[in-house]
């Protein structure tokens, strides 16, 4: 059993994530169920520049669309909310297109990066209520710029000990210190396994226990064999967790890491 906890679908900036890709991957490398989330939601670009307005779209709009996604496929595709902090308000529309589609959103996507606004911004508080009301952990992006830091995360899940918080990437880029030692001092706050090497993970893991670690990939960010290789051929890291790690942990640890704390953290009923 599998769960990725950080899949996207959606055309944006230097990607374009299909459907069919996630169905594929999963059905080709053992995924059993995907939280997923549409890159379309972004506002800034990588050079931090506003996305051009004839590309930008509401968080309701893109929520639509994974929404239909997880109808499709309701036994294996949990919906994430993208939400838009810069340029939309946490109002009656987005509340509505949460109370329409409950059933099937498992968590609340957010990318400071691609916000350009510090995660630990009090213009994140009414986003955080959301979490707070619905009972939706906040999947948060970090790396790349102060607004994502760890620190900013970790901010954020002190002051608000009611919401569960994964940091995604622990810090991309990085070489995950500062975000293994974050998420051992908060119980509300976890780490992710997208882009971070299986030592890494293991760190983690010894620094604060086999249950605050999720599997999550970004799949199929590098096409619909994420899982395999790169875009270039070059083996991918998430080989070593389908395979190495399953020889170093116990099962019950292994259960632990792929999908048992993503089924409760993100209230997933597995058949």
């Amino acid at each position: 059993m599998i769960i990725d906890t950080h899949v996207h679908i959606g055309n944006m900036l230097t990607f374009n994530m299909t459907e069919e890709d996630v169905i594929y991957s999963m059905d080709t490398y053992g995924i059993d169920y995907s939280i997923v989330s549409n890159i379309e939601a972004a506002e800034f670009d990588h050079q931090q520049r506003p996305v051009p307005k004839k590309y930008q779209h509401s968080q309701t709009e893109c929520l639509e669309r994974v929404i239909a996604f997880a109808k499709q496929y309701p036994e294996r595709i949990g919906a994430a909310v993208w939400v838009r902090p810069y340029f939309e308000k946490a109002g009656y529309d987005l509340y509505k297109a949460i109370d329409d589609n409950r059933k099937y959103i498992k968590a609340v996507k957010f990318h400071p990066f691609h916000s350009v606004i510090p995660f630990d911004d009090k213009s994140m508080e009414p986003f955080i209520e959301i979490c707070e009301h619905y009972g939706l952990p906040a999947v948060v992006h970090t790396g790349g710029s102060d607004a994502a830091s760890c620190l900013r995360v970790y901010n954020m899940a002190k002051r608000h000990p009611k919401v569960s918080f994964v940091m995604v990437h622990m810090g991309l880029g990085t070489d995950n210190t500062e975000a293994i030692a974050l998420v051992s001092k908060l119980p509300n706050l976890y780490g992710d396994t997208t882009w971070v090497s299986l030592q890494s993970t293991f760190k983690l893991i010894h620094a604060a226990g086999i249950g605050k670690v999720l599997f999550g990939s970004d799949n199929p960010i590098d096409g619909k064999d994420t899982y395999l290789c790169n875009s270039f051929g070059q083996r991918s890291l998430y080989q070593d967790y389908f395979n190495q790690a399953k020889k170093l942990l116990t099962e019950e640890q292994y259960d632990r890491l792929m999908w048992k704390n993503a089924a409760e953290l993100f209230n997933i009923r597995i058949r």
